[in-house]
């Protein structure tokens, strides 16, 4: 599998050939890439590097290439262990570090792995930092240095509890109002780091009623990662079952978010930043009495995302605009607006308050805080917010595949209607949307459709697959 380089990282399968494969070559030529990037940014400080990893096989392989090349360019190390996406991104801050490195590759199935760069604000790099990364890798003429300038190295595996803790103080999470509510969770951590994060958060809210599930950390995931509902059949019978008040599934990162209802029915990974959303916008003026004129009434997600966040904001009236797929292109917009809340429709939630990344802690925490407010169950939260369904495929691409003349034959065929390319193609209809887009992670076109019943979102979907398929013969 060839490594595929975008703003979300450097991943790939491990093994295999240099230049083909996420190999031990590649690993030390992107961390001497990135070290000589930081060099370069910080010449008159000492640079200092957080690394953090989720659970998976390769990762104790990876990080100690990474962490050797970093020493090695006289740059110390602050190593996290096991950690997620968000508390790798504030131990950053906290740490005062110029930049940081976490090791995974998200949704992406075992036998992957990457690498995804922070910069000193703990956030994703820009893609002109991200190409001047790879510029660097390909030179590949990065310098050593001698023993008695070689950096520092601490392990530092506790810092997961300064997230939760800040976490806890935010002034929209009301502690004691989740305790009484005595909830009782299922817990899918996937076998990574979210069999350790959620149930320390849970703990630390004063929760006992916790059943867990897959939460090993062996990095041996007990089905896919993505939190589809075709993999989550597990915990959706477990929730049923047990009577439980709903269920928590994030990614191997935890950066992904769904929940399931207390029926054992998904609640929508698309429905986890529209009704934190609501909750937010319900409350947006304690946040502006606490910060006059830090934040406004508006929302950003990316161009994948459902409709029914633009409803919502519209709702509170708010202001609402898309992004292109990419966190980092979330970010950007919603600085640009002072939004209070975005994130990805994939389960994503940003919630600045607390830091500018995607965020499955807070999530849970801004959730459960506002299920428990209002009294309800997860399935009477859910019928309280606009209805739409969404469906998802895809198409593997050979390298041959004239993906950029297919989109724009796309947009001939369709164009009466509203066309967006910024990222991709998307055509918008009155009730429904199709967006089409190359992963920026994995070699596959992806097929997005929403509609306000799922059999139009899926005849849209066949239709523009058929068309591509064609194309493509």
């Amino acid at each position: 599998m060839p490594l595929i380089k975008s703003i979300s990282g450097i991943r790939g399968t491990i093994g295999g050939e240099p230049g083909d494969n996420l190999t031990p070559v590649e690993i030390v030529k992107f961390s001497a890439a990135f070290g000589s990037f930081i060099i370069n940014q910080n010449q008159n400080s000492k640079t200092k590097i957080v690394v953090g990893r989720d659970s998976r096989v390769s990762g104790e392989m990876v990080k100690n290439l990474i962490v050797g090349t970093l020493l090695s360019q006289g740059i110390s190390i602050i190593d996290l262990g096991m950690a997620s996406t968000p508390t790798v991104e504030m131990a950053v801050v906290s740490q005062g570090a110029q930049g940081g490195i976490i090791i995974t590759a998200s949704h992406n199935p075992q036998g992957w792995n990457a690498l995804k760069l922070l910069g000193g604000n703990g956030e994703f790099l820009s893609a002109a930092e991200g190409a001047e990364i790879l510029n660097l890798a390909e030179q590949n003429n990065q310098s050593y240095v001698a023993e008695d300038e070689i950096g520092f190295y601490v392990f530092q595996p506790y810092l997961e509890w300064d997230h939760i803790n800040k976490i806890n103080a935010l002034p929209l999470i009301d502690v004691e109002v989740i305790k009484n509510r005595d909830f009782k969770i299922v817990i899918d951590g996937i076998n990574s780091i979210g069999g350790k994060a959620v149930p320390h958060l849970l703990e630390s809210f004063g929760l006992t009623k916790e059943i867990l599930l897959n939460c090993s950390l062996d990095g041996k995931f007990a089905h896919k990662p993505e939190p589809l509902a075709e993999n989550l059949t597990e915990i959706m019978e477990i929730v049923k079952k047990e009577k439980a008040d709903l269920g928590i599934v994030v990614d191997p990162d935890v950066d992904r978010l769904a929940f399931i209802d207390e029926n054992g029915e998904m609640f929508g990974e698309e429905y986890t930043l529209v009704a934190i959303a609501d909750y937010i916008l319900e409350n947006f003026d304690t946040l502006n009495t606490l910060h006059p004129g830090q934040y406004s009434k508006a929302s950003v997600s990316n161009l994948s995302s459902s409709r029914a966040l633009k409803d919502i904001i519209e709702k509170h009236g708010g202001v609402y605009e898309a992004a292109a797929v990419g966190e980092v292109n979330v970010v950007t917009k919603m600085k640009e607006l002072k939004a209070v809340i975005g994130g990805e429709g994939n389960g994503g939630v940003i919630f600045p308050e607390l830091h500018y990344g995607r965020d499955a802690l807070v999530g849970i925490s801004l959730f459960l805080t506002m299920l428990a407010k209002s009294g309800k169950k997860v399935s009477e939260l859910r019928k309280t917010l606009p209805e739409y369904f969404m469906v998802k495929d895809k198409i593997e691409l050979t390298p041959e595949a004239p993906l950029q003349q297919i989109l724009e034959n796309i947009k001939l065929e369709y164009k009466s209607e509203k066309i967006t390319d910024i990222d991709g193609v998307k055509i918008d209809w009155v009730d429904s949307w199709v967006h089409l887009r190359a992963s920026n992670t994995e070699p596959i076109v992806r097929i997005y459709s929403e509609a306000k019943t799922k059999t139009e979102a899926q005849t849209k979907v066949d239709e523009l697959k058929a068309k591509i398929l064609a194309y493509i013969k």
